[in-house]
């Protein structure tokens, strides 16, 4: 208990002191936990397995819904090490590597870029608010354990995971199971402002780990439009065009990743972290002279219109 309290302490320390870089919607901060349902089976369209909600938040034997969507999964990705305390990557990454808004979708990324970003995350050079969790799983992997993972998520296709909707208005949310948002049923709705609120296109399916069903992220009105205008002109002298690196179908070239249909929120958060200096790397100073003079609605802006692509 003393462990769990210092930790809650020390988010909102780091909260509290960011309180004008790391916006609240962009940087969810996981409530307490709830006892798991031990006893209620789950069951989802098309699929023989049943799980539940305790099974399905086993971090080291997260569900596979759907076996047959997916090549073998190597056993540092469908169990972790649990003998190290580092849980597995398809439970918060997903069999299909599609992701959640609180970590990442990581499908299709080059085997090299996954690599580097383990590397990073163990050495220190990643850090930041949304990092706790990814750093103690690096430092605890071996370098073999990082390329069966990397090479895995590398061969599978990104699915279209995203459905970008521009609104004045959101439903009113609530930071549920995994820090994904849901929404307050019967709550209404509340201005979006310049935020992104992603929620799930199906409670029940997010909740229960579905590898077939993404997100709908809410943007404000005219933000895919902005974004494209930076993404291809480098917003008029004060940033670069994103085609210059990730290639003109922004699809990625070589290690460099794709940024299309990703999560906005994620792609909002590691512009801004490398703006403040949490995120670093061999690659990150080319980043750097990218969002230097990016306020937050443009990086808002930027994220919307990328995810409003297909991957």
């Amino acid at each position: 208990m003393r462990t769990l309290t210092a930790f809650a302490l020390f988010g909102l320390l780091t909260f509290s002191a960011n309180a004008q870089t790391l916006p609240e919607w962009a940087y969810p901060v996981n409530p307490p936990p709830k006892p798991p349902d031990t006893a209620a089976a789950k069951h989802l369209p098309g699929s023989s397995k049943a799980y539940t909600q305790a099974q399905i938040d086993d971090g080291y034997n997260p569900p596979d819904w759907y076996p047959q969507d997916h090549p073998p999964m190597p056993d540092v990705v469908a169990h972790g090490r649990k003998e190290v305390e580092a849980r597995a990557c398809a439970l918060c990454h997903l069999t299909s590597g599609g992701g959640h808004p609180e970590s990442a979708g990581i499908a299709g990324l080059p085997a090299g870029y996954s690599v580097r970003q383990l590397q990073e995350f163990k050495s220190g050079a990643r850090k930041g608010a949304r990092s706790t969790a990814m750093v103690p799983i690096a430092k605890a992997l071996s370098d073999a354990d990082f390329k069966v993972a990397a090479e895995y998520f590398a061969s599978l296709k990104p699915p279209v995971w995203y459905k970008v909707v521009e609104t004045d208005t959101v439903p009113k949310s609530y930071l549920g199971n995994g820090a994904m948002r849901f929404p307050v049923e019967h709550g209404g709705t509340e201005p979006l402002g310049s935020r992104i609120i992603e929620l799930p296109q199906d409670d029940e399916s997010a909740a229960s780990r579905d590898p077939r069903v993404g997100f709908v992220a809410h943007v404000p009105p005219g933000s895919i439009s902005k974004g494209e205008a930076i993404v291809t002109t480098g917003a008029d002298g004060r940033s670069l065009p994103c085609a210059i690196c990730h290639g003109p179908d922004l699809k990625g070239l070589g290690d460099v990743p794709p940024i299309v249909g990703r999560s906005p929120i994620y792609v909002y958060r590691q512009l801004n972290d490398i703006k403040i200096g949490t995120r670093n790397g061999a690659m990150t100073p080319l980043m750097k002279a990218v969002v230097a003079n990016l306020a937050s609605d443009d990086m808002i802006a930027l994220a919307a219109y990328l995810a409003s692509k297909a991957p």
